[in-house]
């Protein structure tokens, strides 16, 4: 385990070899289970052994440029169990298609398909065990001082503390913060145990010292001016520099950056929904979700209906102004689950618990979000979605877009029956904010998986709202 010691290049060529080896492993044990071991049927197999060990000469080569391509050899530090799995099952999901396409367009029938789905199984369970068991190692030898990787932060600010909050959260990672350097901040203030150790001017004895794996530039906002005398010390010295800017207040998930004829520009917001064909295939899904649920549905509406209609005088559906997409009104449908009021009193009031305006049925519904159904209508008339932060009242909107920050980029995408926010338990009465931040989360990560797991999860975490009145 030496190898893994010093420096990041020789644990990546580490697991090159490491992954040649078992690929070819995988590969070979996947043959004997097909054709030898007698486990499975073999008839209509005419081709020699040579032929499939032949293909080896493409698969092994291949399937290490997949690997690169899907991020499998960066730092451990950088990737997590459950990233690192994800990727080996996309890489080798893509090379399972591959090498079946190329058989297909050369119309080679005679190797076996099977064998290529043995060795799909076999090289990802290898694959996962012993990065599992490589990871392990490492964090071990971590946890006894050894591959660990000393940090200097220049500058005090938001940035610094969040880094030094990450780092003592995963000690896994190997890093230690050898202290903080700043020219607004005493000298001998602490955060978590970490110093400040004097001026930024100090670069220049400390650097010589070579006790330092990393330098991270964490400066607040307000002396980014010293930032390129920084950078310029910095790489003198020969020592990896990183920069962590202060504007997590401002840019609070991924940036989504352009490079413009060589002018790199960050962009304040990524909405992945203002592009055309993602628009396109949201809409879509929308569309045949809606139509399919509308039917799936249509027996509880129906019931539901009726029961309205035998215990409370009023219309079945209830409509409701709500601010959608692009600021935006619509009028919201839902299964009437109160007594008929005024809208002006109804439209400025939150449902509270026992609320006495709630009927028997209704307070059933509301709590099993049946209520929710007839937005399904909605949906198909291109108010809402099937997935997104959910739709507000115009008075509450008013005013929650003076008390919370970044409430009012809720509106960029169409709002939705279910949610992000919804299924991590943020409904009914809870934090406005907590909900903003997991609404803002979705808005700037969508992605069509990403709307199938929150509808998957609707399934067990969605329907039932303690928080429903």
């Amino acid at each position: 385990m030496r190898l893994i010691k010093n420096n990041q290049q020789r644990l990546n060529r580490l697991h090159i070899v490491l992954d040649a080896f078992f690929i070819m492993i995988a590969y070979v044990l996947a043959w004997f289970i097909k054709m030898r071991s007698g486990l499975l049927s073999t008839s209509g197999e005419a081709l020699p052994v040579e032929t499939y060990m032949a293909a080896l000469i493409f698969v092994v080569p291949g399937y290490l440029l997949l690997y690169y391509f899907f991020h499998l050899y960066t730092p451990k530090r950088q990737s997590g169990r459950r990233a690192e799995f994800a990727n080996i099952v996309k890489s080798n999901t893509v090379g399972l298609l591959v090498f079946i396409l190329i058989l297909y367009l050369s119309h080679e029938s005679a190797f076996s398909r099977e064998m290529l789905f043995i060795f799909y199984c076999v090289n990802i369970v290898i694959s996962v065990s012993y990065r599992f068991l490589l990871r392990y190692e490492l964090n071990s030898l971590r946890s006894q001082g050894f591959n660990l990787k000393h940090i200097l932060l220049v500058g005090y600010s938001r940035a610094a503390e969040d880094y030094i909050d990450r780092i003592m959260a995963n000690p896994q990672w190997g890093y230690v913060v050898y202290g903080i350097l700043d020219d607004n901040v005493e000298h001998g203030t602490t955060y978590k145990g970490v110093k400040v150790l004097g001026r930024i001017d100090n670069l220049q004895i400390i650097l010589p010292e070579n006790k330092l794996d990393e330098i991270a530039i964490t400066l607040s906002l307000t002396e980014y001016y010293k930032l390129e005398h920084i950078v310029d010390v910095c790489e003198k010295s020969g020592v990896h520099t990183k920069f962590i800017p202060d504007y997590n207040n401002m840019i609070p998930t991924r940036p989504y950056t352009e490079d413009i004829l060589g002018l790199p520009v960050i962009n304040i917001r990524h909405t992945p929904l203002n592009e055309t064909f993602n628009k396109f295939i949201k809409r879509l899904t929308d569309l045949i979700g809606a139509s399919f649920a509308f039917i799936l549905f249509s027996p509880v509406m129906l019931i539901t209906a009726l029961l309205i209609k035998l215990t409370s005088p009023g219309p079945l559906i209830f409509k409701q102004e709500r601010v959608g997409l692009h600021n935006r009104t619509f009028q919201m449908y839902k299964f009437r689950s109160m007594q008929v009021q005024p809208a002006s009193t109804e439209s400025r009031a939150w449902t509270t618990q026992n609320d006495p305006r709630v009927t028997g049925i209704g307070r059933f519904i509301r709590q099993t979000s049946i209520d929710e159904l007839p937005q399904l209508i909605n949906i198909l008339k291109g108010d809402m979605s099937l997935v997104g932060p959910r739709p507000e009242r115009p008075y509450f909107v008013e005013k929650f877009r003076e008390e919370i920050p970044r409430y009012m980029i809720k509106h960029q995408v169409r709002p939705g029956m279910t949610g992000w926010a919804q299924i991590n338990g943020y409904r009914g009465n809870t934090s406005i904010k907590r909900r903003i931040d997991y609404d803002l989360y979705y808005i700037e990560n969508w992605t069509l998986g990403f709307d199938l797991k929150i509808l998957f999860l609707t399934i067990f975490k969605g329907f039932i709202n303690k928080n429903a009145y």
